[in-house]
């Protein structure tokens, strides 16, 4: 594949995506800063994975697997591991945290990305895809899952958003009462 077409693989990602991209980066990184360095790192790895593409899949596919690999790794590499738990073991949904940070987001989206926040990484993944409006077989390509494994954990992970916004919020109180 030549430069030039790399430039215009990544200019026509970049005008369909950054804002999906920018959306992943501030879920799965709460602090504002991180947040900006993980969208410029999966910038920077989605304009050097144009150099491989081969249009086996579409290009929101590729974009997609790139930057949830990205931030999949960010999640690992920072030590962000330690605090996930299984879906099952949720019981309690954290905090919104910083009021100033979530201030422009409704409390309701806060408390719902502190949730994703806590999931494990391919959980998380799941989520925000399912959130961004891709299908069941869209985000089935883009984590590797099968579409009903995929359609199992979007259904469990929406009970458990649901039931967690449900309840009233009092930080220290279980939510499975």
């Amino acid at each position: 594949m030549n430069e030039e077409h790399q430039h215009r693989l990544y200019r026509e990602a970049g005008e369909q995506f950054a804002r999906p991209i920018a959306r992943l980066a501030r879920a799965m990184e709460r602090d504002p800063d991180r947040a900006r360095d993980l969208e410029q790192d999966i910038h920077c790895e989605l304009f050097r994975s144009f150099a491989r593409y081969e249009g086996a899949c579409s290009l929101k596919t590729w974009v997609y697997r790139v930057a949830h690999n990205v931030a999949a790794e960010h999640r690992l590499s920072h030590g962000r591991k330690p605090g996930t738990v299984t879906l099952d073991e949720i019981e309690e949904l954290p905090s919104s945290g910083d009021a100033e940070h979530d201030a422009a987001e409704s409390h309701a989206i806060a408390r719902a990305r502190a949730l994703i926040r806590q999931l494990p990484t391919l959980d998380a993944q799941v989520m925000l895809l399912w959130l961004e409006g891709e299908t069941g077989t869209d985000i089935a390509d883009v984590t590797g899952l099968s579409p009903a494994t995929v359609a199992t954990r979007v259904h469990r992970l929406k009970a458990l958003i649901a039931r967690s916004l449900a309840q009233p919020h009092t930080e220290g109180t279980r939510h499975d009462q």
